[in-house]
Parts: C-alpha cells; sequence; structure tokens
C-alpha cells in the first residue's frame, strides 16, 4: 500500500498549474492502525451477522435444546417437535420461543465476531504458510484447520455467556409463567451462589472439543465448495453463493458432532434446580446416558437442528458477505 501526495504549483506569469504526485511506502504505525481498523470492521461484520441468524432461528434452537435436554416436563418421553411448540407457548406465551435469545445475543455478538475474523486472520496466515497464491481457495485441510482454530478461540473467550443461554433455554417452566432461570445476570448470579464459580464452566470440556470439528467442518465445506465451483476472476465474492455454501456447511458441521452437542447441553444443566440427574465428567456423561437411553438419546432434537441448521448458517455467511463489502473502504 502506498500514500499519494498532491503538490500544487503555479506560476504567475503563465497562469499554468503544475501537479506533481509524491508516493511513498506508509509507516508501521499507519499498516498497524490500518489493519487494526480492518479487523474491528469484520468483527463487527461477523457479530451482526450471527445476530440477525440467531434472532431469525433462535425458535427452533428453543425447540432443539428441549428436545436434547428433556426437560421439557414429560420425564422419560420423547416430545415431537409440534408437542415441544405447543408446550412452550402454553407454559411461557409465543415470547418463550425466544427465550434465552437475550442472552444467545450477547453471546453470538462477540462469538461470531471472534469467529469470522479471527478466521480470515488465520486463513492469512495459512495462505502465506502454504504458498497459496492470493484469490486463490485454501485447500480443504487448511480451511478446515482455520475454522477450527477460530471456532476454539471464540468458544473460550465467551463460555459463561454459553452457558447462561444453555440453561435459560435448556428448562421449561415447571408451571404457566414459573421459570427457573429468567434471565442472564439472573441465571449467571443464581448458578454461582448456589453451585460455585466454576459451575460457569460445566460443560466447557465438550464445548471446546467440539469447536474444532464445528466449525473446521463448517468453514471447511466452504472452502472446499469454493475449490470445486470457484468464482470468476477479479469478481467479487457473492453473498447469494455464499449462502449456499454456508448453509451447507452448517449442515455438514450440524450431523456430525450433534451427539457432542447433546452431551455438553446435559452437563450445562446438571446441578442447576429441578435437575437430579449428576455426571462425574464427559466421558462419565455418554456412558450412562447411552447405558439407560441407547444411541438414540444422543440424537434427540436432530431432526429440528438440521431444519435449524440451514438458514442459520446461510444467514450467517450471506449477511457477513454483505456486510464485509458495504462497510469497505470506511476505514
Amino acid at each position: 500500500t502506498y500514500i499519494t501526495f498532491t503538490v500544487e504549483t503555479m506560476t504567475s506569469h503563465k497562469d499554468e498549474s503544475t501537479s506533481i504526485k509524491i508516493t511513498r511506502r506508509p509507516t508501521k504505525a499507519q499498516v498497524a492502525a490500518h489493519n487494526a481498523a480492518d479487523m474491528t470492521r469484520r468483527m463487527v461484520c461477523g457479530g451482526v451477522a450471527g445476530m440477525i441468524a440467531k434472532t431469525a432461528t433462535n425458535p427452533l434452537e428453543r425447540i432443539k435444546m428441549l428436545s436434547q435436554t428433556g426437560e421439557h416436563g414429560v420425564k422419560g418421553q420423547k416430545q415431537s417437535i409440534v408437542g415441544l411448540y405447543r408446550s412452550i407457548v402454553q407454559k411461557e406465551g409465543v415470547l418463550g420461543l425466544w427465550a434465552g435469545n437475550g442472552a444467545n445475543l450477547l453471546r453470538v455478538f462477540p462469538a461470531k465476531a471472534v469467529v469470522f475474523s479471527t478466521n480470515d486472520m488465520y486463513k492469512g496466515a495459512l495462505r502465506k504458510a502454504g504458498n497459496v497464491p492470493p484469490g486463490e481457495a485454501l485447500p480443504g485441510s487448511l480451511a478446515f484447520l482455520a475454522g477450527g482454530m477460530a471456532g476454539m478461540t471464540a468458544s473460550a473467550l465467551t463460555y459463561p455467556l454459553d452457558f447462561a443461554r444453555g440453561r435459560i433455554s435448556g428448562k421449561l417452566a415447571t408451571d404457566v409463567g414459573k421459570k427457573q432461570y429468567k434471565g442472564i445476570i439472573h441465571t449467571i448470579v443464581l448458578s454461582a451462589k448456589e453451585e460455585g464459580i466454576l459451575a460457569l464452566y460445566k460443560g466447557v470440556t465438550p464445548t471446546l472439543m467440539g469447536a474444532m470439528p464445528y466449525e473446521g467442518i463448517k468453514f471447511g465445506t466452504v472452502g472446499l465448495m469454493e475449490k470445486m465451483f470457484p468464482a470468476p476472476q477479479d469478481e467479487k465474492p457473492n453473498p447469494l453463493r455464499k449462502m449456499c455454501f454456508g448453509g451447507l456447511g452448517g449442515v455438514m458441521a450440524g450431523l456430525i458432532t450433534y451427539p457432542n452437542d447433546t452431551v455438553r447441553r446435559m452437563l450445562q444443566l446438571q446441578g442447576s434446580r429441578g435437575t437430579t440427574t449428576e455426571f462425574t465428567g464427559y466421558w462419565d456423561c455418554v456412558r450412562k446416558t447411552y447405558a439407560k437411553h441407547g444411541i438414540q438419546r444422543l440424537y434427540h432434537g436432530v431432526t429440528i437442528n438440521v431444519i435449524r441448521m440451514a438458514p442459520n448458517t446461510a444467514v450467517q455467511f450471506g449477511s457477513y458477505e454483505v456486510l464485509k463489502q458495504t462497510s469497505e473502504g470506511w476505514f
């Protein structure tokens, strides 16, 4: 990048002007400031894209989480998607479909901001390390690695908010209007008071274990599709194209990592009000759940999750691309 200065001189006797262009390299401080501003722009775009997608699909997410945790008021029985929908509306009203969305948005903005911006950063670093020419799609393995590292980075930084969201959305009101957890602050304070501060990190192990393959598969699938169906050279990325690739990546990631997601939700709820099941850790949860209910218990809610993931990730990738292109050159 170069900075160009224009100096104009005027000769009075000929009434002519002459423009002289002086071009020089920017200083290290200027480059650092530009890079920081660009990273901030990408983080804001990623965060807003995540909030749009999560709010639009939160009703499906709520139904999925209740199916995973089994905290829907009918012990030992699996409820249908329609049955869960009716239970939520009857006990919590229509707004109950968006229970936990506030905590989700507080978590999603920084999480998706970190995921999308650090994915771009990791991709840039891996592109240099792998000597991949600019403009050429990264190999699938490098796209997977970049996405996986971005996912782990975001999960580690925002986990307590994910924990709070899990408890709010993962439990149905015991009676009409009687919720166990009423908001983000209430959930965090109550959980820490009753179970200790470390309770806010229940389920963090499967979360970090799942973040690498989940985001890796998601971004890796998008990278693979871009390599299989390359866009024309010197053309801006098409948001609709990104939406299609993102939707496919989300479905693939959601299907493959779903059992791990079920385990982390069950671990988040142990020790909470109204939940009596206790596990000593990740593998104890897997072993007890499998012994009591079979492998199918780990897939409760997988159908609604597939229905949710396609539009969720499609909107994320499409919105991010639109916002990124719109804000280009602002800094």
